[in-house]
């Protein structure tokens, strides 16, 4: 699976882990909001890496696996963000995501009957340092998206988005470079 490789999503290992994690996932949603420490440490046993104690993901959360799913320093996200995270999803320093943001590795046969046998792949996603992601963003496999990087509310990001930019619609375009002062 996380070779980019076909697999099934079926498979009784798999299920299991993903079962397991929607166990963990269940509980910290229920937390109250001053549990904060609890939280913090929920996070830290459940996704792959945590670059620092400074990490907020507001309720509810939801994830596949969690252990795919690293994310740099000062991260925060906000209500209702979910990561299929079937691929490595990678997320850079001072990372900022908006409510209702969706990150999908997964990937399906467009013709009905493989996609009907359950034989899935995916693909990672990769996001830079210093990234605002707005509200309802959809990402999909396999994108890379820059550092110093703004991704308006709303869009679907199908490419990758280079560094120094900001992007918005559907498809998810670059609208704006973004010049430092003095460079």
């Amino acid at each position: 699976m996380l070779a980019g490789e076909i697999y099934s999503a079926i498979d009784r290992e798999l299920l299991d882990e993903l079962n397991a994690v929607k166990e963990i996932i269940s509980r910290f949603n229920l937390l109250k909001p001053s549990d904060v420490f609890e939280k913090r440490n929920v996070l830290k046993n459940l996704l792959g890496s945590v670059a620092d104690d400074e990490i907020i993901i507001n309720q509810p959360f939801y994830c596949d696996y969690g252990k795919n799913i690293r994310v740099g320093k000062r991260f925060f996200a906000n209500f209702n963000f979910t990561v299929l995270d079937e691929a490595i999803v990678t997320i850079g320093d001072d990372c900022f995501i908006g409510p209702n943001v969706s990150i999908y590795t997964a990937c399906h046969s467009t013709d009905p009957e493989e996609r009907n046998s359950r034989q899935e792949w995916a693909l990672p996603v990769s996001i830079g340092d210093n990234v605002w992601i707005g509200g309802s963003v959809t990402i999909l496999p396999g994108v890379s998206i820059g550092n110093n990087v703004t991704i308006g509310a709303g869009s679907v990001v199908v490419y990758d988005i280079p560094s120094d930019s900001v992007a918005v619609g559907n498809p998810c375009h670059v609208v704006k470079s973004i010049k430092k002062q003095g460079v």
